[in-house]
């Protein structure tokens, strides 16, 4: 292994997002908020979600608190592992000591890599998932010893704890091994004992599917109505040279996989990074669900660039793509982890042309990145809440409740509240319906998000009591009304029934 530099490239990347996350002027992304939601209401049997991410929040906050920069902590060490095991995929390809450098780089380098490591999502660690079962199974093709099954079974069994798309590498590497001389392995026990394993790690994700009647199958149907209809087979392919050079270096790592006579023995590899990005495109899969293949195919490309042998163009090629990856990263760093400030992030964006960054997943676009727009605001929603509740009558604040739109303001309420002597909040919005109406009935209810025609349809009084608004955040989140809902016709326990699914 070469440490030298490639321990260098990990401190660099450990101690960039780091560095970005103790200065940058953004705050809580609303997934964030959500999965540290999900964490306070932690039932590790009964999650809509793979409950991973929850149990990743209430550890940090257990051990380190729940400042940003400790919440970050896990992605940006998640994201080092990543750029470690491209290197070590490398090395078991036979990279030598540029071949591993070149694979760390590419990771180091896209914004792929740069944006998933720095916002505590199950992203980051889906990739690395994806990535730990990929050189389990390289080292299988050079060394089938039964350990290798066990780390490939554990991480299929910690991927199903973070993202179910964890089946789609399961998926691809059994066709893999069908289509290739590995199929040989499926008369041993070890492939169906790895297979038991990860079902056994990833149970809590399938038990509570089961017991919460399939929620993902709903929360496919609404990603695949709201914003995987803008995505085309053509589009997803174009939409990875988003990720720079790195996505050539990959392409080279992909191809010599599939074909080259010096990577043969690891074909089987290949195929299965090919077998998952055709799913991804057969499923209309957003770009970015592509990103846990790159690390390995990474490493494969740098090791075709390592072994060019000749002596002028060698050289050449190597350094020009090292070069170009380097100035890449320097030109995208500020779309890929957010150092600037909106107003100064936005004309950035516009000089560079970075135009398809800045569309959302419903297919319009903003000024801002949406990651970044969802990085804003969500403190000062929580401030002009409590503005709100503090000038209630002490009979109304007694009884009161939080009734939040969506997952994002719900989580900001419930995390930023206590800080502000709030009650707890409720939500019919994703994770949050399950979470429950609470115990008071909603006799006086203060809402977020929430149209005034939607409550005056269930309460007998709407009064707007306040207003925040937010330019540079989401469109949804730019001007909210802060209503007053009092005399329900009904309890909240009553009507939360005939919520779930909302949002």
């Amino acid at each position: 292994m070469a440490w030298g530099p490639v321990a260098a490239l990990a401190a660099l990347k450990l101690a960039l997002h780091l560095a970005v996350n103790a200065v940058t002027p953004y705050g809580f992304h609303r997934d964030e908020l959500l999965y540290l939601g999900m964490g306070r209401h932690l039932r590790l049997w009964a999650m809509d979600f793979p409950p991973g991410i929850a149990l990743a929040a209430e550890a940090v906050r257990a051990v380190l608190g729940d400042s940003l920069l400790a919440i970050r902590l896990v992605p940006a060490i998640a994201g080092t592992l990543l750029l470690l095991l491209a290197a070590l995929i490398a090395r078991e390809l036979g990279g030598g000591r540029r071949a591993q450098a070149l694979a760390a780089l590419g990771v180091l380098s896209s914004p792929l890599f740069l944006r998933s490591a720095n916002l505590f999502q199950p992203v980051v660690l889906d990739q690395l998932a994806w990535t730990v079962a990929l050189y389990a199974l390289v080292r299988l093709c050079r060394e089938p010893a039964p350990r290798w099954w066990v780390v490939l079974g554990a991480a299929l069994g910690a991927g199903l704890l973070t993202k179910f798309s964890i089946v789609f590498i399961g998926l691809a590497i059994l066709l893999a091994i069908l289509v290739t001389k590995q199929r040989a392995w499926l008369l041993t026990p070890w492939p169906w004992l790895a297979a038991v394993l990860a079902l056994a790690i990833g149970s809590p994700s399938l038990v509570g599917q089961f017991r919460l009647d399939f929620p993902v199958l709903g929360q496919m149907a609404d990603l695949r109505s709201s914003q995987l209809e803008q995505v085309t087979p053509l589009g997803f392919l174009s939409a990875q040279l988003l990720w720079g050079p790195a996505t050539l270096v990959a392409l080279i790592g992909l191809i010599a996989l599939l074909v080259t006579p010096a990577l043969k023995p690891y074909r089987v590899a290949g195929w299965a990074c090919a077998w998952a990005l055709l799913i991804l495109i057969v499923l209309r899969g957003k770009p970015y669900y592509a990103g846990p293949v790159y690390p390995a195919l990474l490493a494969a490309g740098a090791v075709v660039l390592e072994r060019m042998r000749h002596p002028r163009w060698g050289p050449l090629v190597r350094w020009g793509a090292a070069a170009t990856l380097v100035l890449f990263m320097a030109v995208l760093l500020p779309i890929g982890v957010p150092i600037l400030p909106p107003a100064a992030m936005a004309r950035y964006a516009l000089a560079i042309g970075a135009t398809e960054a800045l569309r959302t997943n419903t297919g319009e676009t903003e000024h801002l990145p949406q990651d970044f727009a969802d990085m804003l605001g969500w403190e000062e929603q929580v401030r002009a809440v409590a503005d709100v509740y503090g000038s209630l009558p002490a009979a109304d604040r007694e009884q009161a409740v939080l009734l939040a739109a969506n997952y994002g303001e719900a989580g900001a309420l419930d995390f930023f509240g206590p800080r502000y002597g709030l009650p707890p909040v409720v939500s019919p919005a994703g994770s949050y319906w399950f979470f429950g109406p609470g115990e008071r009935p909603g006799d006086v209810v203060l809402t977020i998000g929430v149209e005034r025609r939607d409550l005056e349809r269930t309460f007998a009084s709407v009064e707007a009591g306040g207003r925040v608004t937010s330019p540079w955040s989401v469109a949804e989140e730019r001007d909210l009304t802060i209503f007053v809902a009092r005399g329900p016709h009904r309890t909240l326990q009553q009507i939360w029934p005939s919520l779930a699914g909302r949002n």
